[in-house]
């Protein structure tokens, strides 16, 4: 936004600096910008004591609320430890489905008197306990950084936690999707293995976006500390 003059708006500058230097779910962060926004908007009201000093008055309210590099890590860390939960929810919801879908290819064999080859059997069973850690890990980070937080500060890393926790998670969930593809080859009676390996797929997609924006958000944290 630019003034009658032609200049850019002190205000409106610092608001898009800010706003490029944070990463964070989007209404969340588009929440926080708005209130920054506002905070400005209003302390340049209170100093301005005229038409003619409102760019000035801008100017210090600006200059009054510090840089970005002063005032964006309180607001990437909030924004990091909200990603943090949307990532360990993610985890906590879809680990534990990870099981079931992994039900058709072990009730196949079972069923039809077929036996799945070894090795299979026992990727089903490091995968599975993976996803019940994983799931764990997730429901403990939600408490952490929910009612616990009421009492107790977050641990700094612990959204790296979470991210490499969902990161995990989604090659977890990889690795189940091509088991699942073998089953449905090998079995005579295969839809219902290939639907819950493009069940498992879709998870996949989900979480390991997730994941990578966590990753990201802790990395901004790590980097710049509040």
């Amino acid at each position: 936004m630019r003034t009658p003059g032609g200049d850019a708006d002190p205000i409106e500058s610092r608001v898009a600096e800010l706003a490029a230097a944070l990463h964070g779910p989007a209404r969340v962060k588009s929440r926080m910008v708005t209130e920054f926004r506002e905070g400005l908007v209003d302390a340049a009201s209170d100093l301005s004591q005229g038409p003619e000093s409102a760019r000035e008055a801008a100017r210090r309210a600006v200059h009054e609320f510090g840089t970005v590099a002063e005032i964006a890590p309180s607001f990437q860390r909030e924004l990091t430890i909200v990603q943090a939960r949307h990532t360990a929810r993610t985890v906590a919801l879809i680990a534990p489905l990870l099981l079931m879908c992994w039900y058709p290819a072990r009730a196949w064999g079972d069923s039809m008197g077929h036996r799945l080859p070894d090795p299979v059997p026992l990727l089903i069973a490091h995968l599975g306990g993976v996803a019940v850690s994983a799931s764990l890990l997730a429901a403990a980070a939600l408490g952490v950084t929910g009612a616990l937080a009421r009492r107790f500060p977050t641990p700094h890393r612990l959204p790296l936690v979470v991210a490499w926790t969902a990161t995990t998670t989604a090659v977890t969930l990889g690795a189940g999707a091509l088991t699942l593809a073998l089953a449905s080859v090998l079995a005579t009676d295969w839809p219902s293995s290939l639907v819950a390996g493009v069940v498992v797929i879709v998870f996949h997609a989900k979480v390991a976006a997730s994941a990578r924006a966590c990753r990201e958000c802790a990395r901004l944290s790590v980097a710049v500390p509040c």
